[in-house]
């Protein structure tokens, strides 16, 4: 069976692709970030200090803005207020070490809409960027929710798989696994890609925990089945449908 996708891609009303700042002063955190957010379609700008990020803002005008508190110049609360002044609709995501709940109050308080912590999954990330714009009313999904490789077919919204009309079972980690490939099929994707995505940017290149995990999903959606999870020896993995 040949493979097909849909997915529910983001858009902002007018049609155009979503717009995100990032801001972080971490060169390797903002790269991989900004490849993420790339990858779902949206424009991305970054900056490694807070003047540079309210210029940028000035111009670029974000629908979404992606924060570390921790700045070099001024601090994270101070650039979300000058930001509120000129973008009020903008949705601010934090993104800092500090987990302490004072701290998280602080940053709602201010009038950031989110807070996550270091480190962090991209998925997670990507999933409260997406509910923010939605919720504001800023973008908008251009199709279903629904991705399809094969016999393979996963509800991202409900968080369910069904291979061949059976419902499998999968722990988070599973399923952020398994969205990564069918979002990538007949992609080869390398198992630092798959740490950098579905783990965090600096979990420390442990890939033993990817081949486990790879592990399960075979048991869970390859068992008794044809294999779509294959293993490129050197390179890393492709989930491609039976063609058989």
């Amino acid at each position: 069976m040949d493979n097909h996708r849909t997915t529910a891609h983001l858009h902002s009303d007018d049609g155009s692709p979503v717009r995100v700042l990032v801001v972080d002063d971490e060169p390797d955190l903002t790269e991989v970030l900004s490849g993420a957010l790339i990858g779902e379609g949206w424009s991305v700008r970054t900056a490694a200090d807070g003047a540079t990020a309210l210029s940028v803002a000035r111009v670029f005008r974000p629908h979404a803005v992606v924060l570390d508190w921790m700045l070099p110049d001024i601090d994270g609360l101070r650039v979300l207020h000058l930001l509120r002044q000129e973008l009020d609709t903008v949705c601010v995501l934090f993104l800092t070490a500090r987990d302490a709940v004072e701290d998280r109050v602080a940053g709602i308080t201010a009038g950031g809409d989110d807070y996550v912590t270091k480190p962090f999954s991209l998925e997670e990330v990507l999933a409260r960027l997406r509910g923010l714009l939605r919720r504001a009313g800023m973008a908008r999904e251009s199709e279903g929710d629904h991705l399809v490789v094969g016999d393979l077919v996963m509800d991202e919204e409900a968080r369910e798989v069904v291979r061949a009309g059976e419902l499998v079972e999968l722990s988070r980690t599973e399923f952020e696994l398994l969205r990564f490939l069918m979002r990538n099929p007949r992609r080869v994707l390398s198992k630092t890609q798959i740490l950098d995505r579905v783990w965090s940017y600096d979990f420390g290149g442990r890939s033993h925990v990817v081949e486990l995990y790879i592990s399960y999903l075979r048991k869970k959606i390859d068992a008794g089945r044809a294999p779509m999870i294959h293993t490129v020896r050197g390179v890393g993995y492709v989930l491609k449908p039976d063609t058989a």
